[in-house]
């Protein structure tokens, strides 16, 4: 028997069925589902992750108080931390920059510190604001939708001007143009000068909520650089072939700066983008697995519902598998008769699965992240669903096609 009317049967069997092939398809549409909403959602975060590394440049690196990967791992580690490191200084920073013979660009920006902003009758409340040297924008590579970034100049005059993130550019001047006008914070006026592109949301948290002003501005209106206003630095290489040097050279001026012996271990952090994708990996690879494991549980489950259902199959058509073995038909026929049935079976599952988990990543990708779902996931998933049909359809089928004609046909 050719594959096509193979196939025919096969459709026309679960067609006559409808309602019973729906229940069936149940776990095998859940699990699929399941399976394929994980997998877009771990391809979105990883590329959400290696999209920030790309942004402020895979060779970069950043100089913290605190090792957040080691110092943070328990409350006697973090209290350790706390009493051996001392809090950065823009002291710090002027002298790595005096010191430095391989790093390109050296900036330092605050930790955010929440301010209240007024434009006329609009009022915003608790908007994060950043104070950075004027370099950031290059290090970070900041995306300008109107205006600049503040001038090296500015910063040290300690000017009143402002970068908006184009949420708050949009809340704050509803109407009319934003670079150029003036808003209140602080009781001080501040004079926007740029417009950063938008970025979108990421778990329903809007990037482009926050204000970046001059660092030495910073000082003078929010506070003191200590703290939660503390400072970091970011730094890049001359060249890729240079980075791991650059790195060294920045360990070493700051140990230098702080007199530390070589018996001594580091008062100070430099994160890579190497390390955060390695915390990435540690954190989230078990989390991943065993997010993947559980609705591929509902799979295999799933196929056992098909398996039940074809041997309940197998013993309603047993006078119709008489009558074709008697017409001449060969078990080889039987057998591929009801493994095609199982396979389309469970195929058709998969890809209301598909369905169903790309309706899903909609809804994700609009309010939460970004998910991605691949072709190849896709295929595999298809695939997958029914390649465990074929598995659970093997002993019916085999049943099916050792059926002894004469005994088929006597069934009522």
């Amino acid at each position: 028997m050719k594959l096509i009317e193979t196939l025919k049967l096969a459709l026309s069997a679960i067609w006559a069925h409808k309602l019973r092939s729906a229940l069936t398809l149940l776990g095998m549409i859940i699990g699929v589902a399941a399976v394929v909403v994980v997998v877009s959602l771990i391809q979105g975060f990883n590329a959400y992750v290696d999209e920030k590394i790309a942004n402020i440049g895979s060779k970069t690196f950043s100089v913290y108080r605190f090792d957040f990967f080691k110092d943070f791992k328990n409350t006697d580690t973090i209290a350790a931390a706390q009493r051996r490191n001392k809090e950065l200084t823009m002291e710090d920073y002027d002298f790595m920059r005096a010191h430095a013979q391989l790093i390109d660009k050296l900036g330092a920006r605050t930790f955010p510190s929440p301010k209240q902003l007024k434009y006329e009758n609009q009022v915003l409340d608790a908007v994060p604001v950043q104070g950075t040297t004027a370099n950031v924008a290059d290090i970070e590579k900041l995306d300008v939708a109107d205006g600049r970034y503040f001038t090296e100049q500015e910063d040290e005059a300690g000017a009143r001007v402002a970068f908006l993130g184009s949420d708050v550019a949009q809340k704050l001047f509803p109407t009319g143009t934003v670079v150029g006008n003036e808003f209140n914070m602080g009781g001080l006026p501040f004079r926007v000068v740029g417009v950063a592109e938008e970025k979108g949301t990421v778990f329903g948290q809007s990037q482009d909520s926050y204000i970046n002003i001059p660092i030495k501005t910073f000082e003078v209106v929010v506070g003191p650089l200590t703290g939660r206003r503390g400072v970091f630095f970011e730094g890049t290489a001359r060249s890729d072939e240079l980075y791991n040097d650059t790195v060294e050279e920045a360990r070493s001026i700051m140990r230098l700066r702080r007199k530390l012996p070589g018996n001594e271990p580091d008062n100070f952090a430099i994160i890579t983008p190497d390390a955060i994708t390695g915390l990435r990996d540690r954190i989230f690879g078990p989390i991943f697995i065993i997010a993947f494991a559980v609705p591929a549980i509902a799979l295999v489950v799933g196929g056992i519902v098909i398996m039940n259902i074809m041997l309940v199959s197998v013993t309603e058509r047993t006078k119709e598998i008489g009558i074709r073995k008697a017409l001449g038909a060969r078990q080889a026929d039987i057998l591929k008769q009801f493994l095609v049935e199982s396979a389309a079976l469970a195929a058709i599952g998969g890809a209301t699965g598909v369905l169903i988990a790309w309706f899903i990543g909609f809804i994700v990708s609009a309010y939460i992240i970004k998910t991605y779902l691949s072709v190849g996931a896709i295929i595999l998933a298809i695939g997958f669903s029914g390649g465990i049909g074929i598995v659970a359809g093997l002993l019916p089928a085999w049943r099916a096609a050792r059926l002894d004609p004469i005994e088929a046909l006597r069934a009522d």
